[in-house]
């Protein structure tokens, strides 16, 4: 069954968390109600989160039932070719009040053999960051399991790991195995692998409402984490009206577009494109139909949507599979 395609746009999946706060409102105009809001998932198809369309003709129909209606026109032809019809992308906005558990991901081969997920490569975009906001990633030095468990029983697991600070721009990308924590004070747009599976290292001691610490997934890490001394921050240019390149990986490729006019772009049908506006606000022409869009609007461009005008005054992430 052939549809028309537009560029989508999806209800938020809003998820509470023991360190959100409210910036996803204040900041990004997402309708939440919780004063605890760490994350809005934008584009998913996790089991139990997938999207729904909010917009257009579409709308009310999940992303799954979109691919399995025209998954060619939808993921693209090479997209469809490697992953048939599941989504392979997540997309999310997180805002930290207080400091992320320290964690770790499972590469694809374990996260398969374990849990039948994909692994989870992910990058981070520091879309507004308080002062003397810091994030952890991965080890000062090269470091071993040993040394690690010791750290960690003894408490001092902060002393043997890399802490930077950071400004709103920065772009940090963690493969697999990268132990990481997102700190206090910052939002971020996160582009990840579809899964959702985090092996927690440390909390800090916190505890819920009721008491209860969250759960450690100690053993399930040891061979999960990348030992080794890693450099996860990326430079990029930031040329006017066009694709400077900020991570390109198996995965995906990431692009920021610094817009300020109009620009019309071509495609090639191998892959959907999506957009998360990070700053300012742009309007999107297609076949005569126009799409406006603010800061914090995240949208997925299908791929049969090859030539479309792009144009206002906005930085844009733009997101696809080579």
């Amino acid at each position: 069954m052939q549809m028309k395609l537009y560029p989508l746009q999806f209800e938020p999946i809003l998820k509470e968390r023991i360190w959100g706060g409210e910036k996803l409102k204040t900041l990004l105009n997402k309708p939440i109600t919780s004063k605890i809001t760490g994350e809005s998932w934008e584009l998913s198809t996790v089991e139990g989160d997938v999207s729904v369309v909010a917009n257009g003709n579409l709308a009310g129909k999940s992303l799954n039932d979109l691919i399995d209606l025209n998954p060619d026109a939808l993921l693209g032809t090479e997209v469809y070719k490697r992953f048939g019809k599941q989504f392979p992308l997540l997309f999310k906005y997180l805002d930290a009040r207080e400091d992320l558990s320290i964690q770790v991901h499972p590469n694809d081969e374990l996260a398969k053999k374990r849990h039948n997920s994909f692994g989870k490569t992910e990058m981070w975009y520091v879309m507004q960051a308080d002062e003397a906001s810091k994030l952890i990633v991965g080890f000062k030095e090269d470091s071993n399991a040993t040394e690690y468990v010791e750290n960690l029983k003894n408490k001092t697991l902060l002393s043997i790991l890399d802490n930077v600070n950071v400004e709103v721009g920065d772009v940090f990308f963690l493969e697999t195995g990268t132990v990481h924590a997102i700190g206090a004070g910052m939002v971020i747009a996160e582009i990840q692998q579809t899964s959702d599976i985090t092996y927690r290292l440390y909390d800090f001691d916190r505890v819920d409402a009721a008491g209860n610490e969250r759960e450690l997934h100690v053993d399930l890490a040891l061979d999960a984490i990348n030992y080794k001394k890693i450099d996860t921050y990326k430079k990029y240019n930031k040329e006017l009206n066009q694709s400077n390149s900020m991570v390109n990986c198996p995965y995906f490729t990431t692009n920021f577009l610094p817009l300020d006019g109009e620009i019309e772009v071509n495609k090639t049908g191998n892959s959907f494109t999506v957009y998360m506006c990070v700053k300012g606000d742009f309007e999107l022409e297609y076949e005569g139909a126009k799409f406006t869009y603010i800061k914090g609007d995240t949208i997925l461009i299908p791929a049969a949507l090859k030539t479309y005008v792009i144009r206002g005054k906005a930085s844009i992430l733009e997101i696809y599979i080579s």
